[in-house]
């Protein structure tokens, strides 16, 4: 569970600056017409949480400066006057959506503004690129990186062991890095600028995880006071994935090391390593490198003075019953340390609390199933910031929703504050205020501390013009009804689904809504609404699932009207044929003359036009579903990173997008539109590859919706906006604001112009808004030279004219006749043409032409029409 889902995004090794534009963005903007572009404000709609937190990291010498890592979603600061947490990573590019995983991340125990992050998401064949050393002196306002000659794995197993980076407290200049994949432990000596490998440490690790790469060193403690001031800490403490010596030592700065004497012999993994003020080196143990799994474990605690191990495992020394990952030793009560099991997964996971160093614990909850009720709490737990967290379901005890947690492979006491601590689960940030409450046999209240976090993966959204303005398909959570941008909301369910992979909407009747998503054997996989998604009913599979079935979703498209359904489910090992339902899923038939794994869409006007693509070649369905035929159209992509679309309103008119991905980097990409069912298709020549199409309300004086994309246009990749049907696009993002893998989903709100949904893998739903200023600082009204003039005429139909002095195709010229509604004029060639029916008598004309940046001018004219006498 909350394994991410892979949004594909590279298209080859190129490595781009986060901060800039590079030598080949520069050339291009030579090349070719600038792109304009626009303010936006981007925002997020809040779900609160969703994905796993492996790391919290506490700054030791100023208050209140906490940040928290993701295993694929950025890293985070804890902004104290908000109570929320600030992403640090949206600068992230498309082509650099790996640098998203956060590997492990070090504050400056010396100068709090200095921050380090090992970024890198995946060490296997999913990308090419290595690892990343981000630096910061402005607590990651603003970042320096330096290239590392390896992968990070911020997404792979054991991600949750750690911290593997880590500053020397006395001398901050030094940095160590423990690394996967045989590369063993790094270090640097000027403030992570340059980097070299630690020759004598020759220690890797024999651990080795399911995709076959050794988990290799995965933590560093530093023990302060062996050091002073400006000179090197001398005793330095290593964990290894390694079941024979797991912690290496060194007592002279790093210059040699050996495996530290005493350790236990049980073939467990060291999760943690933390050393107390009072010289006690405490470490939490697991079989396996989580954070899925956990096997058997135990606590164990070293003294450094006497190098005595004592066994302190909560449920009694020589007990492996439980493996823990999360640890924290309370940095003003050295004797006061907390553990949390890793993935007991049922009735759910464990946390203990000790003053005595280990000798006696007590737990948040305890079993004795010779009470009523068998489990007792010794916490409550406030979840209404993010009510989803109890998957819409109520269990009974022993169990309950929601849990304590689960892959809690990090906890941590807050160094300044003794009551309170926080800790990561597979779904989100917990936290206390009073945790001191326990010693005293009070109940210690928990709630989300996940506010500003957003972290999950997007795979479909659905922006109706009418109901909630937003729907969405989510990897690991379902996905959810967005009635209220700003509020977390419950998850759908009825059925729950982990992961939702696509979700569509009748066009003219938006209560009906369909979404699709993964289960398994005979459970459903799709739900359908009457009610734009406020209640659900399952419907039946489109194929007789049997117990070990493990069909996915794919896509599913809702006819206009809602009549008929077209689902295209997704499995490799037996392809399930494209189907169609006239009773709204109840039974299905399957699509003759199109393939399987087809992605469908359907026509936004037309309730009998269903559409596909599959290899390259374009499908049309004209009996809602039934049957489809090829058409003539060449020259298509053969993969798509999104679904294509139909546009709303205009029958027949389909937008494909393709971009590559690390599994297609050299097919053919861009943006293609037919205006005939599919017939024909144009691709677009100014769009190099488009990973998204989506569809806004129209600009003002405009008939078309807008056009949203995640595309590289000019050579720049960028989130665009079109309002004249992708004559000329907008650029509305900026390089702060590129948000990594946003390669799936996009679309804009048919109700706000210029709103934006963007849907990213790890990071949330974005969400973009026009901030009223035009980045080009144009106070200039356009000029309106009329070539029609005032007067006198005796014809009833007269020719209104004239020319403007600049391009208005992102802007308007409209006309007010007669006192009537305003009303757009095209614009050709810097010409507006426009002919009218005149009244007897005085007949005004106001002319008003808006350029992008929202400058105004205004023309009159009066036409006085006399019926010629015969």
């Amino acid at each position: 569970m909350f394994k991410k889902v892979l949004s594909l995004a590279i298209t080859a090794a190129v490595a781009l600056p986060i901060m800039g534009g590079s030598p080949s963005d520069a050339q291009a903007k030579e090349s070719q017409p600038a792109v304009k572009s626009q303010a936006y404000d981007w925002g997020r709609a809040k779900v609160v949480g969703g994905g796993f937190i492996p790391g919290i990291v506490y700054n030791t010498k100023e208050k209140d400066l906490i940040y928290a890592r993701t295993d694929m979603g950025g890293a985070y600061r804890w902004n104290p006057a908000t109570g929320s947490w600030v992403q640090l990573l949206d600068s992230v590019s498309f082509k650099e959506w790996n640098m998203l995983g956060v590997e492990s991340l070090a504050t400056d125990p010396v100068d709090p503004n200095r921050l380090y992050v090992a970024s890198g998401t995946y060490t296997n064949d999913w990308t090419d690129m290595n690892g990343v050393l981000l630096r910061s002196t402005d607590r990651g306002n603003t970042w320096k990186r330096t290239e590392l000659p390896f992968k990070l794995g911020g997404n792979m197993p054991g991600r949750s062991m750690g911290e593997r980076l880590a500053v020397d407290p006395n001398n901050n200049r030094v940095i160590y890095l423990g690394t996967r994949s045989g590369n063993g432990l790094w270090r640097s000596t000027d403030y992570g600028a340059t980097w070299n490998k630690v020759a004598s440490f020759t220690a890797v690790g024999n651990v080795k995880d399911y995709y076959n790469d050794q988990v290799g060193v995965v933590w560093v403690t530093f023990d302060p006071s062996t050091g002073s001031r400006g000179n090197n800490t001398q005793t330095i403490y290593v964990g290894v994935a390694d079941t024979e010596h797991s912690i290496y030592r060194s007592m002279d700065g790093g210059k040699t090391w050996e495996v530290l004497p005493g350790q236990p012999e049980q073939g467990f993994l060291p999760h943690h390593g933390v050393l107390s003020s009072n010289g006690n080196l405490y470490v939490t143990y697991t079989k396996e490198v989580g954070p899925y799994n956990g096997g058997e474990g135990s606590v164990w605690k070293y003294n450094t003075t006497t190098g005595k191990w004592t066994d302190i495992s909560p449920t009694g020394a020589g007990a492996t019953d439980s493996p823990y990952g999360g640890l924290a030793v309370d940095a003003q009560h050295p004797d006061t340390l907390m553990v949390a099991t890793m993935n007991k997964w049922w009735p759910d996971e464990f946390i203990y609390r000790s003053t005595d160093g280990g000798q006696t614990w007590k737990s948040f909850w305890t079993l004795d199933y010779s009470k009523d009720p068998s489990r007792q709490n010794n916490y409550t737990i406030d979840y209404s910031a993010a009510p989803w967290l109890d998957w819409g379901e109520k269990k009974n005890l022993p169990e309950q929703n929601p849990k304590l947690g689960w892959m809690i492979g990090d906890l941590e006491i807050d160094p300044f504050n003794s009551d309170r601590i926080m800790y990561g689960t597979g779904a989100t940030l917990y936290g206390s205020n009073n945790v001191s409450e326990l010693d005293k046999g009070q109940n210690v209240n928990i709630s989300v501390m996940a506010e500003g976090i957003e972290e999950t993966a997007i795979l479909g959204l659905i922006s109706p013009p009418s109901g909630a303005p937003l729907l969405s398909a989510m990897g690991d959570i379902g996905g959810f009804r967005h009635e209220d941008l700003t509020k977390a909301p419950s998850m759908i369910t009825n059925p729950t689904l982990g992961t939702s992979t696509d979700i569509d909407y009748a066009e003219l009747n938006p209560d009906i809504v369909v979404r699709v998503g993964n289960a398994s054997g005979e459970a459903p996989r799709m739900g359908t609404s009457t009610d734009n998604g406020r209640t659900w009913k399952p419907a039946a599979n489109a194929w007789p699932a049997a117990k070990e079935d493990e069909t996915g979703g794919g896509h599913v498209a809702v006819a206009a009207d809602g009549s008929s359904l077209v689902w295209s489910p997704s499995y490799d090992k037996a392809p399930r044929p494209v189907s169609y339902s006239k009773d709204r899923g109840a039974t299905w038939m399957a699509s003759a003359g199109i393939p399987n794994g087809a992605r469908v869409s359907s026509d936004r006007v037309n309730p009998a036009k269903f559409y596909g693509i599959a290899d390259g070649k374009f499908y049309l369905s004209t009996d809602g579903g039934a049957n489809f035929r090829v058409t003539q159209a060449a020259g298509l992509p053969t993969q798509l990173t999104s679904n294509f679309k139909a546009m709303p309103g205009v029958e027949g008119d389909i937008w494909i997008a393709a971009a590559g991905d690390n599994k297609n980097s050299t097919g053919v990409f861009g943006l293609w539109h037919s205006v005939d069912s599919g017939t024909s298709f144009k691709r677009l020549d100014q769009v190099q590859e488009a990973a998204t199409i989506g569809f806004g309300k129209a600009a003002p004086g405009k008939k078309t919706m807008a056009l949203y994309s995640y595309a590289s246009i000019n050579n720049k990749f960028g989130i665009y906006r079109s309002d004249d049907f992708g004559q000329s696009w907008i650029r509305i993002n900026d390089d702060q604001h590129q948000f990594g893998a946003a390669n799936v989903t996009i679309t804009g709100d048919p109700r706000v112009y210029g709103r934006v949904y963007v849907g990213t893998n790890g990071l949330g739903i974005v969400i973009g808004n026009p901030s009223g200023k035009s980045t080009e600082k144009d106070n200039k009204p356009p000029k309106i030279d009329m070539i029609s003039k005032s007067g006198l005429v005796h014809e009833e139909t007269y020719v209104l004219s004239g020319k403007v002095n600049e391009d208005l195709e992102n802007g308007e010229v409209t006309v007010n006749f007669n006192g009537g509604g305003p009303e757009q004029i095209a614009v050709v060639n810097g010409i507006f043409t426009k002919a009218f029916t005149l009244a007897e008598g005085k007949n005004n004309f106001e002319i008003t032409a808006v350029d992008l940046a929202g400058n105004r001018s205004v023309k009159k004219l009066t036409v006085q029409y006399k019926i010629r006498k015969k």
